[in-house]
């Protein structure tokens, strides 16, 4: 997607704590963390992670993601002797309790050695003292993320990182149709309500709290508010009921104008995607920009299919991996983690062919050869424009977002 411009409000980095470069931290009985300077430290985590089983809670639902992580797995027998196991979850809070849980009852080693997260679910481990680390600046391979173009790599849903979470890849909230039904794209949340008034039923989304309905609601949100500083600080109610006022009044406005008129709605993207491709609505939604290629790419959509983003900035963030604070294998983790960050591996899971999962590098700081892996012609289907990333409100905000669309709109 080339380089990446967010909209951040300037107090929000002032926020980054740069003190966790001085921090220092031991998981019970695994290797130390590795010190900004310290190649030693960094083979004796090596060698520790050698012989570990890693058990990686992450999604489960894509049958590109999941085979990617067996090629990770496969990779990491091969060079590390670690053992990487792909736990498949729904829901990422489902770790998070497990995790809380495990804590509580006071267990020294908990069942989760790693987890793919961010948003809500990391505020939630980080406040709660749950998290192994800092850890991620000090991965040999961070030296090549982005945290100059691409500053959600260090912010993730406005709350500062400070290594407690290794950036694994981009996603900005994007739409796609086939250009044989729909010619000319509406290019803003107003733009869209005025199509569905055009054209009744002929749009949806799925129903919050699965994560494409949220982030159309903060897409909406972000559009809407005349007020937006308020979502870059922790929630309160006054807050909330000054900022999301707007976004009721465009809720109610769309919703009659939605598919089957708006009292259903899709459980996943998933199934709005197929409902597009069998031509019942006429667009479909993704935080992965590159999924009408790959879909496309798979023979699974046509090449008229296009993709693209509202004119004045879509919501966009960071995903990333974790280590919990009692995980039994921290040193395989962060092994793993390091691999994962990898050009080699960066460019594979980037392929379109493959996932399309957008890098966290800085491809173009990468050395010749690097370079090279992350090469390739564009694709029907990519997206043709990228626009400023819109930062995530504050991941407090978002328990509190559902709630209340599921009270006005979930019944």
């Amino acid at each position: 997607m080339g380089c990446i411009i967010a909209l951040f409000p300037p107090e929000l980095m002032d926020r980054i704590d740069r003190r966790h470069l001085l921090r220092t931290a031991l998981a019970a009985g695994t290797a130390a963390l590795l010190p900004a300077t310290g190649r030693a430290s960094w083979a004796a985590v090596e060698s520790a992670a050698r012989g570990q089983k890693v058990f990686f809670n992450a999604w489960g639902g894509s049958e590109r993601t999941n085979a990617y992580l067996q090629w990770v797995a496969s990779e990491l027998a091969a060079r590390h002797r670690i053992t990487l196991e792909h736990v498949k979850i729904s829901d990422t809070a489902e770790a998070v309790r497990r995790i809380r849980s495990e804590k509580q009852a006071g267990r020294a080693t908990g069942s989760i050695d790693m987890v793919w997260i961010n948003g809500e679910n990391f505020l939630t481990l980080k406040k709660e003292g749950l998290l192994f680390g800092p850890f991620a600046e000090q991965l040999p391979h961070y030296r090549w993320v982005d945290t100059q173009g691409k500053p959600t790599t260090r912010i993730d849903f406005s709350e500062p990182v400070e290594g407690m979470e290794a950036p694994w890849g981009m996603a900005q909230f994007t739409f796609f149709a086939d250009r044989q039904r729909l010619a000319r794209p509406p290019r803003s949340m107003a733009a869209l309500l005025e199509f569905a008034r055009s054209q009744p039923g002929r749009i949806t989304y799925p129903r919050p709290p699965n994560f494409h309905g949220t982030t159309f609601l903060k897409q909406a949100l972000l559009e809407t508010t005349p007020d937006r500083a308020a979502l870059y600080q922790p929630f309160t109610a006054a807050a909330m009921e000054r900022a999301t006022a707007p976004l009721w009044s465009y809720l109610d406005a769309l919703r009659p104008q939605l598919w089957r008129g708006g009292r259903q709605f899709p459980q996943n993207a998933a199934a709005v995607r197929q409902m597009m491709a069998d031509g019942e609505l006429s667009i479909a939604l993704t935080f992965n920009p590159n999924e009408a290629a790959n879909e496309i790419a798979a023979k699974r959509l046509p090449a008229t299919v296009y993709s693209w983003q509202n004119e004045k900035g879509a919501v966009g963030n960071t995903h990333f991996l974790a280590i919990p604070v009692n995980a039994s294998a921290s040193a395989a983790a962060q092994v793993a983690i390091d691999f994962m960050l990898s050009p080699l591996a960066q460019a594979r899971k980037a392929d379109i062919a493959v996932w399309g999962d957008p890098t966290v590098l800085a491809v173009s700081q990468l050395p010749a050869v690097e370079r090279e892996r992350f090469a390739s012609r564009p694709m029907a289907g990519q997206l043709e424009e990228t626009v400023p990333v819109l930062l995530e409100p504050h991941g407090s905000w978002v328990d509190p977002l559902e709630r209340e669309w599921l009270k006005r709109h979930g019944t």
